[in-house]
């Protein structure tokens, strides 16, 4: 997945930068998370996503230009009366575009969008070609609704001239027309507002999987360190997978949708804005600007302060799953003082961040109402001069309030949504920045790994250094020895010697500082710990994990628990499809009797454990280990009882200096071990 070299990356936290290097850089983060959707990002370059983008545009308003034609042509055809009542001086329009060079360009420029996706269609498999066929319904709707609401503009003046007037036939003649186009909005917002939260829900599946993949793949759940507040690489990434991506997938086609609802609302009534006053539209234009500039300016603090709330939420919430998790232990311990007083520590994080958070969002709060307050004013100054000039009628206001609005909400799109874009902003840091750190891991050993594959089908450690994580301290230094098939290697020495960072290296977790660890194939080798892990599910899966159940009858099953000495289970639950909460209705010595069934079902070629009887008595664990012989399944186990000894052939001792010897387990005397 990524270069053994390849260093992670810094801490997301945005740092002080001008806003337009601020925003490319966020524009940069946009494009990795969200390309690779639509369009793949290792054989494509960033102007072929546009070029598309740009493709997708020509497509719908072409295919809009023809709707609209067909539908004049149908209603002219089948029900005159319906044209002319419904839809005044439309097909007169729709003739004179076709009647100028416009409608060939349109025509021209589908045919160029249409050859572009034909073009391009041995990137879009996978079904990424769905997509792009919701973003076009999308754009499709757009362009109409925005179509109807330049309409409504022109019925509101009609309106309000034909009330000065005094003329009820013509009113109520205008107010059919409006009804009417209501009866066609309502079904085409409904639709839009169903395909955008689908489109979303499509695209967070496909980036859930993608992310969860990555983050499953070569262990990278494993090589992440998400513990430690401070130094954290990647922080939570259960939220970031779960959450962040669900907020990135919605808030961006939200974003992307609000951003092309306000172009288009923009093209279409600035020019009935210019038609009525250019000193209005100029007046708009650098009001919402200036404003614009302002509300953005303040706002980078909105942004830190978002990404600093996700993160101080997600470590408050990850505390109280750790508590539910060991209830138990916490329980015994009588440590609910400690557990509280680390709650409230998280809890009081995320209070006093958001503390800070609502007094910028209540001073933005105050600059953006003034600004929409301020501008509901400047229609009226501009357009009552000219209307007192009698230069326009009455419903000239209607009409310039309707535009004006119209032009000033797409103008001002950032202001108004200045609080979901820097929560969004916040999002794709910290979703891009957990993509980026699990794609940077080193490559950790596998069995598609030479590295880590032993054709002799043995497990073969050469000059090898057992190095932790993070530390300059050897546990085990310049180690060669071979397990090959039916022997067993037992392995010894004081606490913090290193016996599991051994086992660790050896099972491919840990890789080696120096020298080779060969090792036989994936599903030939299994890992037993002392403390099992017990997965969500019932007993049939627990005692399957990780193959496949179906693989094993209950009879199986049955007889396998009854060989570890769980029979009383047996009887206990005869529906091994039941489902328990089993870490805290198991003991310890239940799990690790349970974990010995497991390995017997799995029955691998090597087995490595953990001090995995660690809690059992002295004859359960002799007949356990006497299982394992009689399957001639070859071990390497960690113990420090010596009835251990007469189950091996030979004795790794490690002194915890870095120092080792390899003795024969016959003799062997335990002494300081």
């Amino acid at each position: 997945m990524g270069n053994s070299g390849a260093k992670p990356p810094a801490s997301p936290l945005p740092l002080p930068m001008s806003p337009l290097k601020s925003l490319r850089t966020q524009f940069i983060k946009l494009q990795r998370l969200a390309q690779p959707y639509f369009l793949p990002v290792e054989d494509s370059n960033g102007w072929q996503f546009f070029v598309l983008v740009l493709a997708l545009l020509a497509v719908v308003v072409g295919t809009t230009l023809l709707l609209l034609t067909g539908l004049v042509a149908a209603s002219g055809a089948l029900i005159p009366q319906l044209q002319s009542r419904f839809l005044p001086g439309v097909p007169e329009r729709v003739a004179a575009i076709w009647g100028s060079p416009v409608g060939a360009v349109v025509v021209l420029l589908m045919l160029g969008g249409i050859a572009c996706f034909v073009g391009f269609r041995s990137k879009l498999r996978q079904g990424r070609w769905l997509p792009w066929l919701l973003l076009g319904v999308i754009a499709l709707l757009l362009l109409v609704i925005n179509g109807i609401n330049v309409g409504i503009s022109f019925i509101a003046r009609n309106i309000d001239n034909a009330q000065v007037a005094y003329d009820a036939p013509g009113f109520w003649r205008i107010i059919s027309i409006y009804g009417f186009c209501l009866v066609i909005a309502l079904p085409i917002r409904t639709l839009q507002n169903y395909i955008i939260p689908k489109l979303g829900l499509l695209w967070r599946e496909w980036l859930s999987k993608r992310l969860l993949g990555r983050y499953m793949g070569d262990r990278a759940y494993y090589q992440l360190n998400p513990n430690d507040e401070v130094h954290a690489e990647v922080d939570n990434p259960d939220q970031r997978i779960s959450e962040d991506t669900r907020n990135f997938t919605g808030t961006s086609l939200s974003v992307t949708v609000g951003i092309l609802e306000a172009l288009l609302t923009f093209f279409s009534f600035i020019v009935v804005l210019w038609g009525i006053s250019r000193n209005l539209t100029y007046a708009l234009l650098i009001y919402s600007v200036g404003g614009t500039a302002l509300i953005v300016f303040i706002s980078r603090k909105l942004v830190k302060l978002n990404f600093q709330q996700l993160k101080l939420e997600a470590d408050f919430r990850y505390g109280l799953v750790h508590i539910r998790d060991n209830a138990e232990s916490i329980a015994f311990y009588k440590g609910e003082a400690q557990e509280s007083q680390e709650a409230e520590r998280r809890l009081g994080g995320a209070i006093r961040n958001f503390d800070r958070l609502i007094i910028w969002q209540a001073l933005i709060g105050m600059i953006q109402r003034s600004y929409d307050y301020l501008s509901r004013f400047l229609p009226w100054i501009v357009i009552a001069p000219i209307y007192f000039a009698k230069d326009v009628d009455f419903g000239v206001f209607s009409q310039a309030s309707i535009a004006f609005s119209q032009v000033f909400g797409s103008v001002s799109y950032i202001v108004n949504n200045i609080d979901s874009l820097a929560a969004f902003s916040a999002s794709i840091s910290r979703l891009e920045s957990f993509q980026g750190t699990i794609e940077s891991l080193p490559v950790l050993a596998t069995s598609e790994d030479p590295r880590g594959l032993d054709h002799s089908g043995s497990i073969l450690v050469r000059h090898a250094t057992v190095l932790p994580p993070g530390s300059r301290q050897p546990l085990v230094k310049d180690i060669s020895l071979e397990v090959g098939p039916h022997q067993r290697l037992l392995v010894v020495g004081p606490s913090g010697c290193g016996k599991t960072s051994f086992l660790r290296m050896v099972s491919g977790l840990w890789p080696s500082a120096s020298g080779e660890v060969l090792r036989p194939p994936l599903g030939e080798l299994m890992f037993i710990p002392q403390k099992p892990y017990m997965l969500l599910g019932s007993l049939r899966e627990q005692l399957c994990y990780p193959m496949d159940q179906a693989r094993f009858s209950d009879e199986q099953l049955r007889s396998v628990l009854e060989e570890v000495n769980l029979a009383t289970m047996v009887s206990r639950y005869p529906d091994l499809g039941i489902q328990q909460d089993w870490p805290r209705l198991l003991s310890l010595g239940e799990q690790q009797r349970l974990a010995f069934a497991r390995l017997l079902l799995n029955s691998p070629a090597f087995a490595v454990l953990d001090e995995a009887t660690s809690a059992l008595d002295v004859a359960t664990e002799e007949r356990l280990y006497s299982l394992l012989s009689r399957r001639s399944m070859a071990t390497i186990s960690v113990g420090h009882r010596p009835t251990l000894a007469a189950f091996h052939d030979l004795v790794l001792e490690l002194d915890g200096l870095g120092g080792w010897r390899l003795l024969p387990a016959a003799g062997y005397e335990f002494g300081n071990s």
